[in-house]
């Protein structure tokens, strides 16, 4: 990424810096902009009563909920680096050893997936022939992935017109589908591969294709594990729970940085700075510097009137919703064994669901002993009718889909209902050129920054790399 220093806006000795939004974007840029410069007067104005965004922990009944996303992961460091400056590594607890892998639904019933099979990467051939998620033809198709020819056109390329290419409409429809959509809940009709899959695009580039950079990636890190080891595992969460990390980034800055129920209604540049609208108040507050740590919606709205052209470009990120609903159970009225992290479901099944997560299974202290505790996942870019459920049929459609496919019997000991509308940011086919005009356009936009899951990443870890670069920026006086 090229970065442009503007000599004009470099940050003068105590500043005036607002951020937008206290979710973990937000928080994040706060925390490194006071790391660097204590001398800045930083303001994080907060709409809502609380801090951390879609990061929420609740506990009931002695089960602990987490209401949003419930780990990160250690691959990328940016959410790992932040723990250790801020003295919170030793809270962060790895996935259970045992009960690993997940359960795809194939007409009807429940299929391991298969092992060795890594998002798009198939590496045990033995696992491809004895798997019953794929036809004698599919998987076939599977292997014939070792002599297709790769793609010379570096243009952006679909979700599903790239595994199609690659593996076939088999492991597209019961295998890619699912398992990607779990995590973006996107349409792979649209998903962009350079912006969200990009390793397997150069997987395919560089090593002529996906098993065979499969299989390299799998050889590498058996050498590596001769080694010293790696000190975490790939996904970790903190033991009292998600919100635990952002009250601690919190507690990290200064008393009252953060000001909550502050309703930023507008920006509009004031000679050299920039000011706000706030619900409720009559006066604009001034600011030398602003950073924008919103969904795209709302920083498309914020800057609609006074940057009719950036406002538009950032309004083409179209967002997704989901329904999170965590239901408590005794084990005993559970019939299935439980061996697995959770299940996720092919659009083709037709069921209201887009994946279950048995979060007792994942991590330790998610239930008392003999409970169990279950998180499904319902609506995302497919489904969006989902999202409009009463409350009531939401949890009756919930309690059958989990007495069909594990067993489930009985009322539930609880149940908690969030529903996220509009938090989940869609990377179509183009998105990465998107931004790039995004990013060209703030050049002449002096002390305002953008910054958040809408534009290189979405994911903890990505949030926190977004956050400390505009903080970076701000500081230096650089644009991207």
């Amino acid at each position: 990424m090229k970065l442009a220093v503007d000599t004009n806006h470099k940050l003068a000795r105590n500043s005036r810096v607002a951020i937008i939004g206290a979710g973990i974007t937000g928080l994040s840029a706060a925390y490194y902009l006071q790391k660097q410069r204590p001398d800045l007067r930083i303001s994080v104005l907060e709409a809502s009563p609380r801090a951390g965004g879609i990061l929420q922990t609740i506990c009931q009944n002695g089960f602990l909920i987490e209401r949003g996303p419930d780990m990160f992961i250690t691959r990328e460091p940016e959410a790992l680096e932040l723990c250790e400056e801020i003295g919170f590594a030793d809270q962060l607890i790895k996935t259970n050893t045992t009960n690993r892998g997940a359960y795809l639904i194939h007409r009807g019933k429940l299929e391991k997936m298969p092992s060795g099979w890594t998002m798009m990467t198939p590496t045990n051939l033995w696992s491809i022939a004895r798997t019953r998620l794929l036809s004698k033809r599919g998987k076939l198709r599977v292997l014939r992935e070792l002599f297709t020819r790769r793609r010379t056109d570096t243009s952006d390329e679909s979700l599903a017109s790239f595994t199609r290419r690659r593996l076939g409409q088999e492991a597209f429809d019961n295998i890619i589908q699912p398992l990607i959509g779990g995590i973006y809940t996107a349409d792979p009709e649209k998903l962009s591969m350079n912006a969200t899959l990009k390793t397997f695009v150069d997987m395919e580039r560089d090593e002529g294709g996906l098993i065979r950079g499969g299989l390299k990636q799998l050889k590498n890190r058996k050498s590596d594990a001769g080694g010293s080891g790696a000190r975490y595992s790939m996904f970790v969460t903190p033991k009292d729970g998600m919100q635990s990390f952002t009250d601690a980034i919190v507690n990290a800055l200064p008393a009252n940085t953060i000001q909550y129920g502050v309703k930023v209604t507008g920006l509009q540049p004031v000679e050299d700075v920039l000011s706000v609208t706030v619900e409720g108040e009559s006066a604009v507050r001034h600011y030398d510097k602003i950073i924008l740590a919103t969904s795209s919606q709302i920083t498309a709205q914020l800057l609609k009137k006074e940057f009719p052209e950036l406002s538009n470009s950032v309004g083409q990120i179209p967002l997704a919703g989901a329904s999170v609903l965590s239901m408590g159970y005794t084990r005993k009225n559970v019939d299935h064994p439980l061996d697995a992290f959770g299940i996720v479901s092919p659009i083709k099944e037709n069921r209201p669901l887009i994946a279950i997560s048995i979060s007792s299974q994942k991590f330790a202290g998610r239930a008392p002993d003999g409970h169990v505790l279950f998180r499904i996942f319902i609506g995302g870019a497919l489904q969006p009718e989902l999202l409009e459920l009463a409350d009531e049929k939401l949890i009756q459609s919930t309690r059958e889909q989990l007495k069909d496919l594990l067993g489930v019997n009985g009322e539930p000991l609880f149940t908690d209902i969030a529903r996220w509308t509009n938090t989940m940011p869609q990377y179509h086919v183009g998105h990465v050129e998107l931004v790039d005009s995004i990013e060209e356009q703030l050049k002449s936009i002096p002390g305002l920054e953008l910054a958040g899951n809408a534009y290189r990443g979405v994911g903890i870890p990505l949030c926190v790399r977004s956050g400390k670069q505009a903080a970076e920026r701000i500081i230096n006086g650089t644009k991207c």
